[in-house]
């Protein structure tokens, strides 16, 4: 599961840059690259949502993303 989140925080983080882009410079490198509405493009739009809603879900989960456990204490 920790790669499986890692890898939805770097596909919104991705996602969150492209909007950005799109914002400020109107250009959107994701059309540049795989074209306008393609079938790729719309595969690399659908994985950043689903990360993104994949990440909401787990938010109420209390896992560490680090090797931490055994050394942390709670007071």
């Amino acid at each position: 599961m920790k790669i499986m989140r890692m890898a939805a925080y770097t596909l919104v983080m991705v996602g969150a840059i492209v909007w950005g882009i799109v914002g400020f410079f109107n250009f959107n490198i994701v059309a540049a690259i795989f074209g306008d509405a393609s079938i790729l493009s719309r595969i690399v739009y659908s994985l950043v949502g689903i990360s993104a809603v994949y990440l909401l879900a787990a938010a109420n989960q209390e896992e560490c993303l680090c090797d931490c456990s055994d050394t942390t204490e709670h007071y």
